[in-house]
């Protein structure tokens, strides 16, 4: 089991993982809010999606990465993926012990909701996996009576997205066949349960023309990666010169470089790390 480095580093960069290209938005968001904060992320792309994935082999994978990311001298580690969050959060925090804080993306979320006063009746869209564990209506139910959760699995959209077909007919089409749902039919506000859907937050938007109001999942995320630094006491110390983010793919698609390119513009080291065989 990994030990703390009692040499604390600040300077240290912050490990994120996911199975594709989702977890850029979370990524993103962390380096809107944390500019001077070095980034090492890990696409598994030769696994994605992880949604039709049996558990076991979700918490295999997440071990791996986490294990790769602690050898990057990571001194955080941030599951973007919820399918990976719901199924595989307690193994990797229990593997990693005490050497570095561990963050998942539901947590957050699920604290934001509840204390937004307005929500009465949340709707909860993402992968077989996440919808399968229900873990938001858990959690949600858990610390709040008084909010209803509904929840679809939606498992065309992650694969969808990581082809890159959104912003055109083809998504509206199968965005819009999908929140026609009539579990989706009474809701107040919506949890974009997959790292990919902010991707297509826009043709969500679009369909509920503000009827609904849809909960910047990154966003809150990456504020509570900005909180928990703070409290640590692992920010690092604001620099002149940007950071240099490091990208790395199990498998290389062209997706996941355009994708990478769109979110932290066009100089980026991607690199391939195969250590599955």
């Amino acid at each position: 089991m990994p030990q703390k480095n009692n040499k604390q580093d600040n300077s240290r960069p912050i490990g994120i993982f996911d199975s594709g290209i989702g977890g850029l938005t979370v990524a993103n968001a962390i380096n809107k809010v944390l500019p001077h904060e070095t980034l090492v992320y890990f696409g598994d792309t030769a696994h994605l999606p992880y949604g039709d994935k049996s558990p076991d082999s979700i918490k295999y994978y997440a071990l791996r990465i986490s294990q790769f990311l602690l050898k990057q001298n990571c001194k955080m580690i941030v599951i973007a993926c919820n399918t990976a969050s719901s199924l595989a959060y307690e193994t990797v925090k229990e593997f990693v012990g005490k050497a570095v804080p561990v963050i998942n993306v539901i947590d957050p979320v699920v604290q934001h909701v509840i204390r937004n006063k307005k929500i009465k009746h949340v709707g909860v869209i993402g992968t077989k996996g996440t919808i399968k564990s229900d873990i938001y209506h858990k959690k949600i139910k858990a610390a709040s009576g008084r909010i209803e959760v509904s929840s679809l699995a939606t498992p065309l959209l992650a694969p969808m997205i990581e082809e890159g077909f959104f912003d055109n007919k083809i998504s509206r089409s199968i965005i819009s066949s999908y929140l026609d749902s009539r579990k989706l039919s009474k809701i107040d506000s919506i949890i974009l349960a997959c790292t990919h859907y902010p991707l297509i937050r826009k043709e969500v938007e679009e369909y509920y023309k503000g009827s609904v109001n849809i909960i910047d999942t990154a966003g809150v995320v990456a504020d509570h990666v900005r909180e928990t630094l703070e409290k640590l006491k692992l920010s690092a110390v604001k620099k002149n010169k940007k950071p240099l983010h490091h990208f790395y793919v199990s498998d290389f698609t062209p997706s996941f470089e355009q994708s990478t390119k769109y979110f932290f513009s066009s100089k980026i080291h991607l690199e391939k790390m195969d250590f599955w065989s």
